[in-house]
């Protein structure tokens, strides 16, 4: 008992002492924010159907990076965001006569978007490790453990207005995503809210991929929305659980890794699956 006691006021002890740097701080608070703010709208998409828009924004945003590292352009969020939200508004915004439809233009715009992505990093990449740098940019980097305070400062901004605009279209958000045919009949211009959940989607894909990257930031939106969706029955109570669970599991996860010196995205995604499995069984259980 004694040796458990010991080596649970060692770790609080770790954990004190990192939490007394400012980086630290930082990397909490925006990966946090973040995580809230990407489970919001993942149980929209879910429901729409459209789980898979996180991959392929993602990975839009990483051809639009390498783009932005060839044009050695200093900040890089100046053309990735702007070009990002273009691309959601075009795939959410494909209707009934597109030719190419719903998930077929998510894959065609995502293998495309990462195959130019990782082309151009590779012909035209100035660093030594062109492989490190594809990889941190695809799973995560310790980019979010070196944010500056401007950088904290355009997050938090973001991600309180993201956070704003749901609870304030909240109720549109709701008809949108059960019966966006009724929405149109009643007057009521789908195809704006449509634009909004686009933008802010856009928005919370540029914010995570310095979390956890443009390969598993897709599982911050659909994790929390699945697993909230194994134990509440309602779509407020989907959304209200989903959002406390995916910020637990963010400053968990970033917890972790800062103490075993573990990728962060990784992390953060493993304890989200971990939280996933868990309310399965417990759904389950419940259910009987």
């Amino acid at each position: 008992m004694s040796i458990v006691l010991a080596e649970t006021m060692g770790i609080w002890e770790k954990i004190t002492y990192y939490l007394g740097f400012p980086f630290v701080r930082y990397a909490l608070v925006v990966g946090c924010l973040v995580a809230l703010c990407s489970s919001l709208l993942g149980v929209t998409l879910v429901l729409k159907r459209y789980s898979f828009i996180g991959d392929g924004l993602s990975h839009v945003a990483f051809g639009v990076m390498a783009v932005a590292a060839v044009m050695k352009l200093s900040n890089q969020t100046v053309l990735v965001m702007p070009v990002t939200i273009l691309a959601a508004i075009l795939l959410l915004q494909t209707g009934e006569k597109a030719r190419v439809k719903g998930d077929a233009a998510i894959a065609m715009v995502s293998v495309s978007s990462l195959a130019i992505g990782y082309m151009l990093m590779n012909v035209f990449s100035q660093s030594a490790n062109v492989s490190g740098d594809v990889c941190s940019t695809l799973f995560g980097s310790t980019s979010i453990l070196t944010l500056t305070e401007a950088e904290v400062t355009i997050s938090v901004v973001l991600s309180a207005i993201v956070i704003l605009l749901f609870v304030y279209l909240y109720n549109r958000i709701f008809a949108v995503t059960f019966d966006e045919t009724f929405v149109r009949a009643t007057g009521m211009p789908a195809r704006g809210y449509n634009l909004i959940i686009a933008v802010i989607i856009a928005v919370i894909i540029v914010l995570g991929m310095n979390l956890v990257g443009s390969l598993l930031i897709s599982a911050l939106v659909i994790f929390p929305a699945l697993s909230a969706m194994r134990l509440m029955h309602t779509f407020r109570g989907v959304v209200i659980l989903s959002a406390i669970m995916s910020f637990i599991a963010a400053f968990i996860g970033m917890m972790i890794s800062i103490l075993g010196s573990t990728p962060v995205g990784a992390t953060i995604v493993s304890v989200d699956l971990v939280v996933y499995l868990a309310c399965l069984v417990i759904g389950r259980v419940a259910r009987r």
